[in-house]
């Protein structure tokens, strides 16, 4: 019962002693896990497609995704050494860019026409290119992060530096795997050949997905081990045992995932009707 409560206050106390940034950034991303949940519901009840670059779908995976990753930047961020104005540029500009994109997938969905990709009109245009660049911001910002998270803290436990540490740099590279994907069905969209982009763009999202979350799962883990009453010597090892593990787990993705993508044959399809 103690361990549980004295967690609870130390999430209490990161709301409580968060700077005004980093309290917006923590209230954009519960209001976007919400639009997330909300899109969930009605695509359950609605009995809506679960596939397809028209599907609700996408926005249920940009809300539930972008919320608890902006969350989990906001907090990780805390731990980082930053000046006020860099962490607030940084924090701010992040949590922007998270709900902007969010915001413009569910939009296009809501309209029926695909977000990325869609070049079909001046508007659709602008939504992909502006969407295009928020991925960019994202790799930018993630990018400084991972570099202020290597300079020496003394004020955070090794466990958790380490943790963050290998978090950022795996969500990274999460990040540059997306923006391969966008940059490869562009490429395909400049070229004539929208439906192959639709078709192949996205063939490397179980890479992207499983490095995204690093970031909360090994810091989570090392920030809950500190309630455990171990050594630090302890948590050390569990944290490196568990980062192990989730390399592993990485790994074996990435080798299926690129079996497939080397396997995806690029070549022109009919577009469904609802896509014309």
């Amino acid at each position: 019962m103690v361990p549980l409560c004295s967690i609870g206050g130390s999430l209490w106390s990161f709301w409580r002693r968060g700077r005004k940034v980093e309290r917006a950034g923590y209230l954009a991303g519960a209001l976007l896990l919400a639009s997330g949940l909300i899109h969930l519901a009605i695509l359950a009840i609605g009995g809506g497609s679960w596939e397809g670059p028209l599907s609700l779908r996408k926005a249920v995976t940009f809300g539930l995704s972008f919320g608890l990753t902006l969350i989990t930047i906001v907090w990780v961020a805390s731990f980082v050494r930053l000046g006020g104005r860099a962490r607030a540029a940084l924090v701010g500009t992040f949590t922007v860019a998270c709900a902007l994109e969010t915001a413009l997938v569910s939009l296009q969905v809501w309209r029926g026409v695909p977000s990325h990709f869609n070049m079909e009109t001046p508007f659709d245009a602008l939504v992909a290119r502006i969407l295009a660049a928020g991925g960019i911001a994202l790799i930018a910002i993630i990018a400084a992060l991972t570099v202020a998270a290597f300079r020496n803290n003394p004020t955070v436990p090794v466990s958790l530096r380490i943790a963050i540490q290998i978090g950022l740099v795996a969500l990274f590279g999460s990040l540059g795997v997306g923006a391969f994907m966008i940059a490869k069905g562009m490429l395909l969209v400049f070229a004539g050949n929208s439906q192959a982009a639709y078709a192949t763009g996205g063939t490397l999202k179980p890479t992207h997905a499983v490095t995204m979350h690093a970031i909360l799962v090994l810091p989570a883990l090392a920030w809950l081990l500190s309630f455990a009453g171990w050594s630090e010597r302890r948590r050390l090892r569990v944290l490196l045992l568990a980062a192990a593990g989730y390399v592993v787990i990485v790994g074996l993705v990435v080798v299926w995932n690129l079996g497939v993508f080397r396997s995806t044959r690029v070549a022109t399809i009919t577009w469904p009707p609802a896509l014309r």
